[in-house]
């Protein structure tokens, strides 16, 4: 890192002490910007890097609500508005026990890049909850966000703030908050939550999209090196909707995926996955990957090593932050792996990225290859405000051209800054100059 971005990486961990999470997604920005602030030092006179690691806004508060025996529950809610500067604050709410504000901070800041990088009018925010829908009734997850949306209502608006889901946030989830945001205002303000239903203001492709996305990305990378997804092997962690519809789209596009994993364990089957039965299972059944070894007699369940034990020519982590190590790093590499691409955010150690990089292994970055989740949520804001509906197929081409613009500037710009083929650097150097640029234009905010 470059000695006068080290300091202010200093001061970050200083000011945010305990938050591993989000020094190492600011880490991971800063590593990028050496050759930025020297070409640029109007960037560093306007403190352009130590206002964006600070959030515009935080907002933490108590969640109350009386589970199914009558007892009353308390969680904790988090929105962290990290920056307004390309538009309303953007980006999921994450329902986990693992969320504590950390993990918020390292997500909103990643959404800044991630949603510059769409070239859409969208910044950058992030929140949650500790609370853990699985296992719970309908009626506990509804009153569950009845009691967060009572508060975190007063902060957002299709102006303002605009969440989504993330993990342990769906459908269900997104409905439960729908409606009560429109109970305490008055308005169908259709704009200000997005994957919505498709029946009450949500858009084609948006459970699919950040899966899609992460695909399209890769399709990009093999055709920058005269290739393509025919006859390649793929393991895809994670189950839920990303690795469901990344396995759809790989599939259609002539890959084959031989593993696919969730947090019991994962499933080999050489011929590839089918999607049928890991659809049945997972979104019908929410079962797991051991109940679809049980159906398909040539899938067998891993029992010891990982995911990353199967040899394969791409591999997509799409499950949670740092699950691929350095370890599993080395172990890809050495079985052949060629192209690594995160559909989950910053799924990859900064160890793991560094063994990886050093053996010749293309990595796409989460706050560009996950970008089609986000992108499609903005074109979901564009039918609200036009009042307007797409087809699927519409709005998959408007997917598609988006991701290859994210490719496509990615590229351009590592090779503008003497790194060519570094998509980390591409990545983090696009986004930051686009949302740097934006306020630098604002003045002081």
């Amino acid at each position: 890192m470059d000695s006068s971005l080290q300091v202010l990486f200093d001061q970050v961990v200083g000011r945010n002490p305990g938050e591993a999470e989000f020094h190492q997604a600011v880490a991971e920005v800063l590593e990028s910007l050496g050759p930025v602030v020297t070409k640029h030092p109007e960037y560093t006179d306007a403190a352009v890097i130590q206002r964006l690691c600070e959030p515009e806004r935080q907002i933490i508060f108590r969640v109350p609500w009386v589970d199914d025996r009558g007892d009353v529950q308390i969680n904790r809610g988090f929105r962290v508005e990290f920056s307004s500067a390309l538009g309303p604050y953007k980006g999921g709410l994450r329902f986990h026990p693992t969320v504590y504000l950390g993990i918020v901070k390292f997500l909103g800041f990643e959404q800044i890049f991630k949603n510059a990088l769409t070239g859409l009018p969208i910044g950058g925010g992030k929140g949650g909850s500790d609370f853990d829908p699985k296992g719970r009734s309908d009626g506990e997850v509804m009153r569950f966000c009845q009691s967060f949306m009572t508060e975190l209502y007063r902060h957002i608006g299709e102006y303002t703030d605009v969440p989504a889901g993330d993990i342990g946030v769906g459908g269900r989830e997104i409905g439960y908050l729908f409606g009560q945001y429109k109970r305490i205002t008055n308005r169908y303000e259709s704009g200000m939550l997005t994957g919505k239903g498709l029946t009450w203001g949500g858009s084609q492709v948006r459970k699919e999209a950040t899966g899609y996305g992460t695909v399209f990305f890769v399709e990009e990378m093999l055709k920058a090196a005269g290739e393509s997804y025919d006859g390649k092997r793929v393991v895809v962690s994670g189950s839920g909707n990303v690795a469901i519809y990344a396995i759809e789209k790989i599939t259609q596009l002539g890959g084959t995926v031989v593993a696919v994993s969730d947090s019991s364990g994962y499933v080999v089957e050489e011929s590839g996955i089918d999607l049928a039965t890991l659809k049945d299972v997972k979104e019908v059944e929410r079962g797991r990957v051991g109940d679809y070894v049980a159906r398909r007699p040539d899938a067998r369940l891993g029992t010891s090593g990982s995911l990353w034990d199967v040899p394969t020519d791409i591999a997509l982590p799409c499950a949670t932050q740092n699950e691929l190590d350095e370890a599993a790093a080395a172990t890809l590499a050495s079985n052949g792996c060629r192209i690594v691409a995160e559909g989950a955010n910053m799924p990859t150690t900064s160890a793991a990225i560094r063994v990886l990089g050093d053996a010749g292994v293309l990595f796409a970055p989460g706050k560009a290859a996950n970008a089609g989740g986000v992108a499609t949520s903005a074109l979901e804001m564009q039918q609200n405000a036009s009042r307007d509906s797409w087809t699927f197929e519409h709005t998959e081409r408007r997917l598609d051209e988006i991701m290859r613009g994210i490719h496509d500037r990615c590229l351009a710009t590592a090779d503008e800054y003497g790194l060519p083929g570094d998509y980390v650097a591409g990545a983090n150097i696009a986004g930051f100059i686009h949302v740097a640029d934006a306020m630098l234009a604002l003045g002081l905010i």
